[in-house]
């Protein structure tokens, strides 16, 4: 699977989580986090996809890599402060940062394949 489509797909995961997981207004600071860095993965790798030179596709991977490794800290936060107790919903947030560590050495090894 293409890594536009996997961190497509994990902003989508990401926003449906904080949407159904925090109903309390006091995570709104750390889900508004979440939710910033989490899309933002794939919104800089959509940007890697039209970049102009190699250059600037490493910088466009090089953010979204920095993105994911920003969104695994929230959600290890979220994970550390337990600020999610259904059985389930904890499931799906150790998914969650399994899915992040996978797109964050997906990236790396981008980084590392693209420089010259």
């Amino acid at each position: 699977m293409e890594i536009q489509d996997r961190t497509f797909r994990f902003a989508v995961h990401a926003v449906k989580f904080v949407k159904k997981v925090f109903k309390d207004p006091s995570a709104k600071i750390i889900a508004d986090q979440l939710l910033r860095c989490a899309t933002s993965i794939g919104a800089n790798m959509a940007e890697a996809d039209s970049a102009s030179s190699r250059k600037d596709f490493i910088n466009k991977v090089f953010i979204s890599k920095k993105e994911a490794q920003e969104t695994e800290y929230w959600l290890k936060i979220i994970k550390e402060a337990e600020m999610v107790n259904n059985a389930d919903n904890k499931k799906e947030l150790e998914s969650m940062i399994g899915e992040c560590r996978e797109i964050i050495l997906v990236l790396a090894a981008i980084i590392r394949k693209s420089k010259p």
